[in-house]
């Protein structure tokens, strides 16, 4: 589990933010290759495909339900299978409701741990500190040309065969979420595979689409309605991620 792992992530340096400002305000989104230094990248994807506590995270109802994949694996073929023919059952549903939300992917909440006062395990909470460093945090504010970037939150994601998440548009009463972001993190996928993230316009057409390139970064305004197209049987990778929302309000932590 504990590779090699940087004491610190490093934005690479050719980047410029300021030359981005313009490309970013046009739309409200960018995808923007290279964003890491290579070597911390690869080290971050070794983490992600090492780590061993995702949990399966769905929609029951309206309720989130979180399945630890190890015990699921562990109960047999079977009971992985039912999960996601389950999902799929309530997606249908969900669909009929226009803006419902509906998911299936696997997750590892990086910041949630630390709020709740949860053991870290350091290359996770470097991960967190990165995010939340002066170096990306100012590097957000003058890309976006927005002073209110405070926090960063965070979660690894897993999305393999049979994952989704339907379309929505981020806004959550509660928090002051500014912008979305997805730090992609798979080495080789195919657009064939699925699993791209989908920006919808009013027509319900697909406006644009990011395939989740190795080490890039998709930013995006919130609200902004988007998807993560359904990951297809014959993807032969998992598409992992580190994401979550850049916002203005900053979360209590336990005092230690």
């Amino acid at each position: 589990m504990t590779a090699a792992f940087p004491d610190r992530l490093r934005l690479d340096p050719a980047l410029d933010p300021a030359g981005l400002t313009d490309a970013f305000r046009r739309l409200g989104r960018l995808h923007l290759p290279g964003v890491l230094e290579t070597g911390d990248a690869q080290a971050l994807h070794r983490l992600l495909e090492a780590e061993e506590d995702w949990v399966s995270s769905t929609l029951t109802g309206d309720r989130a339900a979180d399945l630890p994949v190890k015990a699921l694996a562990a109960s047999g073929p079977d009971k992985p299978r039912a999960l996601i023919e389950a999902a799929h059952a309530e997606a249908v549903r969900a669909l009929e409701t226009p803006g419902r939300l509906h998911f299936l992917f696997d997750a590892f909440r990086i910041d949630t741990a630390l709020i709740d006062g949860q053991p870290l395990l350091a290359p996770w909470r470097a991960v967190h500190d990165f995010l939340n460093g002066a170096a990306f945090l100012d590097f957000i504010r003058v890309l976006t040309g927005d002073a209110r970037v405070a926090y960063v939150d965070s979660r690894a994601t897993r999305f393999t065969s049979g994952h989704y998440l339907t379309q929505h548009d981020d806004s959550r009463p509660g928090q002051d979420r500014l912008y979305a972001y997805v730090l992609n993190l798979t080495p080789e996928w195919k657009t064939d595979w699925g699993g791209l993230l989908a920006f919808i316009d009013e027509d319900g057409h697909v406006a644009e689409a990011y395939a989740p390139r190795m080490n890039a970064l998709n930013l995006f305004a919130v609200p902004q309605t988007h998807a993560v197209t359904f990951v297809t049987p014959f993807a032969r990778a998992p598409r992992y991620a580190v994401t979550g929302w850049i916002r203005a309000d900053t979360p209590a932590f336990p005092e230690t």
